[in-house]
């Protein structure tokens, strides 16, 4: 039998966001993986240009749902260095608290994702349950379940009194309980176990070779994270173990996941016992000096990077994002290399993917070096031009045959 090329998205069943993978396959093997980026035609950065720091926080704060506190915190890291501004020691605890219920909220979510794409849809039932007190917790503390907007230049927005301390206290012992279930149905459950080991393999030389971060790059020995590394917020001060596992493959991403929420139910516990009486936010200056800077912040995904440069006006001149999908996206190929198509969902789904997060839009340009500017209509002819050649898939075709039908 020849090779076949099964194109998966942009938009499929398996895809939460639309991205374009074209699976090589010899049989039910693949034997190569190519991927097309640039569906999500954001403007993010470019639109940050043209809005003031203080717009650019709920700006930056929805480039992705699920880390929106990890965002918004790399970048108002960025801006405070460049400002030169040190916020007070209890903003600094806010912002490491908020940041580990986020981490819960995004782990688990990932937990019943993984179940979900393995046909373990109890585990999905279960994860989501349990994941709805630490949303209730978020939308209790910032009024929101998903932005809490939590952040401002200078500090935390809101301070969180001895009853709302006392509340997250009583909902990581929650938390906790269900995770060791989860780790004891991950460690003993042989049907999960057999179905997510050895699938999406990469070696821990491949990891550093391509990039790779997060609990993706942990599953395979890595022994990264930026909050052990280069302790950012409160993260100097508390006592935490980076989880690492040697399967390197979606089992131990699993693993790596769920022993992680134990550490980060340990730092919250050490947070709000540490915590010190003080301001929450000083007096940030509306205008940022020239200069630039660069944050790092470790995202539930994996190490997130904010660039900012600043010219001396209350606007950036230039701001850049690199979220961790996009540092894991390149391993993906590599994971899928002698898989059964039928692992495609769960080991894109292993990096737990955030495709919005990652896109930007691409300038074109000819050998002369000239630039081109391209229109919506001219976009669009483009992607039916290329499905057309690479697909053979005629929409204009498809279009007719149903606008007849109608």
């Amino acid at each position: 039998m020849g090779t076949v090329k099964i194109p998966i998205g942009p938009q499929h069943p398996a895809l939460k966001e639309p991205e374009s993978f074209l699976i090589s396959l010899d049989g039910e093997r693949i034997k190569d993986v190519g991927m097309r980026l640039g569906y999500n035609h954001r403007g993010v950065e470019k639109a940050a240009e043209g809005r003031t720091y203080i717009q650019n926080i709920y700006l930056i704060e929805r480039v992705c749902g699920i880390c929106s506190h990890s965002h918004s915190t790399a970048f108002i890291q960025a801006v405070e260095e460049v400002a030169g501004v040190e916020i007070p020691k209890r903003a600094k605890y806010i912002r490491s608290i908020v940041g580990e219920l986020e981490r819960v909220h995004s782990h688990l979510l990932w937990l019943g994702v993984a179940g979900h794409e393995v046909g373990f849809d109890t585990l999905l039932m279960y994860s989501w349950r349990d994941r709805e007190v630490v949303m209730e917790l978020l939308a209790a503390i910032g009024g929101n379940r998903v932005n809490y907007a939590m952040n401002t230049f200078g500090g935390a927005r809101r301070d969180l009194d001895k009853d709302m301390l006392e509340r997250i206290l009583k909902a990581v012992d929650v938390l906790e309980d269900r995770t060791k279930y989860y780790i004891n149905i991950a460690t003993k459950e042989t049907t999960l176990i057999k179905r997510l080991s050895g699938v999406g393999y990469i070696s821990k030389d491949d990891v550093i070779k391509l990039g790779t971060v997060g609990p993706t790059g942990r599953a395979s020995g890595i022994s990264r994270d930026a909050r052990k590394d280069d302790p950012y917020a409160a993260y100097g001060e508390v006592d935490f173990n980076v989880i690492t596992d040697t399967h390197c493959d979606v089992y131990g991403r699993a693993v790596v996941r769920l022993l992680e929420l134990m550490e980060t139910y340990k730092i919250i516990r050490q947070l709000i016992k540490n915590i010190p009486d003080g301001d929450i936010a000083v007096r940030f200056p509306r205008r940022v000096p020239a200069g630039e800077a660069t944050s790092r912040y470790e995202a539930p995904r994996g190490e997130d990077v904010h660039y900012v440069k600043g010219n001396g006006t209350d606007k950036p001149e230039r701001v850049k994002l690199r979220a961790p999908t996009l540092a894991n996206l390149m391993s993906v190929a590599k994971m899928l290399e002698d898989d059964n198509l039928a692992d495609v969902p769960i080991a894109i789904a292993a990096i737990d993917p955030c495709f919005s997060c990652t896109d930007r839009m691409i300038k074109l340009e000819h050998s002369s070096g000239n630039s081109e500017i391209v229109t919506w209509g001219d976009l669009r002819k483009r992607s039916i031009d290329f499905y057309r050649t690479q697909h053979g898939i005629d929409f204009s075709e498809l279009n007719k045959k149903y606008r007849g039908n109608l």
